[in-house]
């Protein structure tokens, strides 16, 4: 009996811990914005829409320090009858721009608009992302105020996302 036992055991290795990667990835939503076309119809001027969104994903030095790449992805939907044009900044605690992104849309017929940046390994830097405090959004009518599309509910939709994965371990 004594000799089946040390027959099938093998020596245990605690080590492997050591050798051990974890490297999950966290999801979040960002922003949610939708602006009616009626409101744009009663806004003078082309800037509807104008905000500073406070930024704190990476205010935690523990999570700054082992996000490893990741992406924001938006995602544009206008359904009004108003060409648009919608600008992102990054900014610092000074208020400096550290990063932008542009987006331009048609007045509807036009399909909806997915854009992924890439933060970290071939993508943009990911101190843009550790430095940002802020985020400002602006969107602006490039059409008229008088305009309305036929649909049902014409607004301009905005939403993002972003996906970081990050090493625990």
């Amino acid at each position: 009996m004594i000799f089946i036992l040390m027959s099938c055991s093998e020596k245990q290795d605690f080590g492997q811990y050591d050798d051990l990667t974890i490297t999950p990835t966290y999801e979040t939503s960002i922003f949610y914005v939708k602006t009616q076309e009626s409101i744009i119809n009663r806004v003078t001027g082309i800037n509807f829409f104008s905000q500073d969104f406070n930024f704190d994903a990476f205010e935690d030095d523990l999570f700054a320090e082992r996000v490893l790449e990741g992406s924001i992805t938006y995602q544009l939907e206008n359904t009004t009858s108003k060409d648009i044009e919608i600008s992102i900044q990054f900014l610092d605690e000074s208020g400096n721009v550290l990063d932008s992104e542009l987006f331009q849309m048609n007045a509807t017929p036009s399909a909806l608009l997915t854009r992924e940046v890439a933060y970290g390994g071939a993508g943009k830097n990911l101190d843009i992302l550790r430095n940002t405090s802020e985020i400002r959004l602006s969107a602006e009518n490039l059409g008229d105020n008088s305009s309305t599309s036929n649909l049902p509910d014409p607004a301009i939709i905005l939403r993002s996302s972003a996906k970081f994965m990050v090493r625990i371990k």
